[in-house]
């Protein structure tokens, strides 16, 4: 069995809850604060993991008392750290997290030692990428990096998901590379230069149709509780519903989804099946509270599954 690799950010986020999100130049008064591992690709390493599918991560950490505390995190979910290393001098990622009553969310990203990820850290990692059965990243690490990988994806034939997050414009180049891009309502926007908050469930279609001109072999469209678009260069266009939960946090949802998506086609799904099975998955994580903390096991997943 192949394992799934993913190459990106590992941080140690810090919550803060409250009835709502500050505006700027506003102070209110939190309910709780927590510190949780996170970090896009440390939560879609883990969401992979506790799905019970074989999985590594390329990374970087600092050399602070965060470092070592966010490699064992990712052990204990049982994601191989054999390619993580430690950034000198540096300190490691961090997230400052705002989530309000609702479970809606506001995010400040410290990259630290995840922009001292650059494209010689994969070439050290070589074997574990060719030999990969699908390669996960997102826009957390230099840009050049991600392009390299795409690079390494193309050459070695393996499958790679892009989650294009934080929002950014990318290169026609490395989209042409990418098997499975997988934006939420405001990526798609910004990859398509339209205004964010244009995007809706009734003309996601014509992003999904842009974004697969651009060169991306499949598209899927996160829209939260709106669902899924998904649209495909065999010509599959398809709004897959979401699942009814109650939110708690929203932090890391689509992370919870690429995991899952990933481990769904890796067991050979369909794309469409394996969307749905991604959002059960993004579904069970919102659920409760913090990013790694709340990437469910299969068991939960096939629960949800079948009570839908």
């Amino acid at each position: 069995m192949k394992s799934i690799v993913v190459v990106g950010s590992v941080n140690l986020d810090l919550v803060c809850t409250g009835k709502r999100i500050p505006a700027p130049g506003e102070t209110v008064t939190g309910d709780q604060f927590q510190t949780f591992h996170g970090g896009k690709g440390a939560n879609q390493a883990v969401a992979v993991g506790r799905l019970g599918y074989p999985v590594s991560i390329v990374a970087r950490v600092g050399d602070d008392e965060f470092g070592g505390r966010l490699r064992m995190g990712l052990e204990d979910a049982h994601v191989d750290v054999g390619a993580v290393g430690t950034a000198k001098g540096t300190a490691s990622g961090v997230a400052l997290i705002s989530v309000d009553a609702k479970g809606q969310n506001s995010i400040t990203v410290v990259p630290g030692a995840n922009g001292k990820l650059l494209p010689r850290d994969l070439d050290k990692a070589l074997p574990r990428l060719r030999g990969a059965g699908m390669i996960l990243t997102q826009l957390e690490v230099p840009m050049e990096t991600v392009e390299h990988l795409s690079e390494i994806a193309e050459r070695y034939k393996v499958p790679l998901m892009l989650d294009p997050a934080p929002a950014r414009p990318i290169a026609r180049r490395a989209l042409r590379r990418v098997t499975y891009l997988t934006p939420n309502e405001s990526e798609a926007c910004t990859l398509c230069g339209t205004a964010i908050g244009d995007l809706t469930p009734q003309n996601a279609g014509e992003y999904a149709e842009k974004l697969l001109k651009s060169g991306a072999a499949n598209v899927i469209i996160k829209m939260g509780g709106r669902g899924a678009f998904v649209g495909s260069s065999d010509g599959v266009r398809t709004l897959v519903p979401s699942f009814k939960v109650r939110v708690v946090d929203s932090t890391a949802a689509g992370d919870a989804f690429n995991g899952g998506l990933a481990v769904a086609l890796m067991r050979g799904m369909g794309l469409v099946e394996a969307v749905r099975f991604a959002s059960a998955v993004g579904a069970v994580s919102v659920t409760r509270a913090g990013a790694q903390p709340a990437m469910p096991t299969a068991r939960e997943v096939n629960r949800l599954l079948k009570g839908a």
